[in-house]
């Protein structure tokens, strides 16, 4: 196993792509200092965890691989998540076309505001800081909305959507209002993304 070679992924569209829903200065901030850190922390922790000898020193790193790695994950999720809105006639953000994830969702949720209704709600009632999820879980083979704390990965379900809770993913635009937060975001989200990762899970991509 090659450790310490994580790098920093390209963003899909620019920095001030998402305006003005997220602002340029958060993207940037976001991506460059915050993304950049966890990388750089992960492959220390894994280049430190190669050269420990006893129980006791991997035990001792546990939890820097656990919150570096899950920082690094999520938001390599997170960034292929988002797309430039279509509202804006930027992009295709926020714009969920008839199709499985569609069909899923009304199936579940009865309409496109209810899901995000109750979403916004779940992922605003995060004490601290987290990630807001929409999942698909094997077991059940539904869509299910579930929250993890701090940078910890979703592991429990397949991530289809994901929504960074983190104060440094709004606050210099929205201050302490994660409400508005969590409402605009869906114009920036991108459901073609969605969409595959949730033919994926399901096995749709096979048939």
């Amino acid at each position: 196993m090659s450790t310490g070679q994580h790098t920093l992924p390209d963003l899909p569209y620019p920095y001030d792509g998402l305006e003005p829903y997220i602002s340029r200065q958060i993207m940037e901030l976001h991506h460059k200092k915050h993304h950049q850190t966890y990388v750089n922390a992960l492959n220390a922790a894994e280049q430190a965890y190669a050269k420990t000898t006893t129980p006791k020193e991997r035990i001792a790193l546990q939890a820097a691989l656990k919150f570096n790695g899950g920082g690094h994950i999520n938001h390599s999720l997170f960034w292929r998540n988002l797309a430039p809105s279509a509202s804006e006639k930027k992009g295709n953000g926020g714009a969920l076309r008839d199709g499985p994830l569609k069909s899923a969702i009304y199936e579940n949720w009865g309409s496109l505001d209810a899901f995000k209704k109750e979403f916004n709600t779940t992922t605003a009632g995060i004490q601290g800081s987290g990630w807001g999820w929409l999942g698909y879980n094997p077991a059940t083979r539904k869509l299910e909305i579930v929250t993890t704390a701090n940078q910890d990965p979703l592991l429990t379900h397949v991530p289809i959507i994901g929504v960074d809770i983190w104060e440094h993913a709004f606050y210099l635009q929205y201050l302490n209002v994660k409400a508005d937060y969590l409402k605009a975001i869906w114009q920036v989200i991108n459901f073609e993304e969605a969409e595959t990762r949730y033919a994926e899970a399901t096995g749709a991509h096979k048939l």
